[in-house]
């Protein structure tokens, strides 16, 4: 049975070993994968830095914030921080991880990492997969030198290659074209202030304000580029936290509703049912069933 907790565990990179990267290359047999190692693989969790799991060899059946996919190689999975995922089940595979802090990530590459979520898994075409597996396994040869003047520059600098790379197929897969509209600059603008600052924003007057526009011009840019307008993406991205948060722990709902900067605990009921159409204590048993 799936564990619930106060808290959605995070998977921490502990001491930071490798500075704020993370890098490792499994071959995981169903006959040698220990039970307590696969019964940890299926608890829910969140990782501690932005995160592509590049699956070489194999079938993975992975949930990410309640949707499931089958991930056949050769493929990439990206994992945002504030995702939740878990293995639901796995053929033998061969996966490539790496798992980095914001602190050790271009800072252009952040803003792009921020812009593809949610992004579903991406077949590697042949030639993608290789160009993958080569920057992937010199970021390796890096991370197991260890020693050096130049060891941690060209650890991280390898390692944000590799995110250049694999952020280049997710954007040709979401979007072909390079230029951006004014409405998907203001979009992407919108998107990160609502990402940092759900819990404390809740109106699209408040939104326009921090983005320096009118609050219609706002609501024409997000219904042109999203097909919904300003508040129902806010509403979306605070029942999205909700569910999460109902789903991998045992916070109540009046605990959940305090922690996503609501006081008045009968409006976020009622909010949760409107958008859900059902309320948040039938979403948790319905889905712990």
């Amino acid at each position: 049975m799936m564990k619930h907790t106060r808290k959605i565990p995070v998977n921490s990179m502990g001491d930071a070993p490798r500075l704020g990267i993370s890098i490792e290359r499994m071959k995981i047999s169903n006959s040698d994968f220990k039970i307590a190692d696969y019964e940890n693989a299926k608890d829910a969790h969140r990782d501690e830095g932005y995160t592509f799991h590049i699956v070489e060899a194999g079938t993975v059946l992975v949930e990410i914030d309640f949707q499931q996919y089958e991930v056949v190689a050769p493929a990439v999975v990206y994992m945002h921080p504030s995702q939740v995922h878990r293995i639901l089940q796995f053929e033998e595979v061969i996966v490539a991880s790496i798992s980095i802090k914001g602190e050790v990530l271009n800072a252009d590459h952040i803003d792009l990492l921020e812009d593809i979520v949610p992004a579903e898994p991406l077949f590697l075409s042949g030639d993608v997969g290789l160009k993958v597996s080569t920057i992937f396994s010199l970021c390796m040869d890096f991370a197991n030198e260890d020693n050096g003047t130049f060891y941690y520059p060209l650890l991280k600098d390898c390692c944000n290659t590799l995110v250049a790379y694999l952020l280049s197929q997710f954007l040709l897969k979401k979007r072909p074209g390079s230029n951006f509209s004014r409405f998907e600059v203001v979009t992407k603008s919108f998107r990160k202030l609502l990402e940092t600052q759900y819990r404390s924003l809740k109106r699209p007057a408040e939104f326009a304000d921090q983005l320096h526009v009118s609050v219609s011009y706002l609501n024409e840019c997000i219904h042109a580029t999203t097909g919904l307008s300003v508040s129902k993406n806010i509403h979306n991205r605070i029942i999205l936290e909700a569910k999460r948060m109902l789903y991998h722990s045992n916070k109540s709902v009046k605990e959940i509703s305090a922690d996503l900067g609501y006081d008045d605990y009968a409006y976020f009921s009622k909010l949760f049912n409107k958008i859900e159409g059902m309320s948040a204590l039938s979403f948790r048993n319905k889905n712990r069933d």
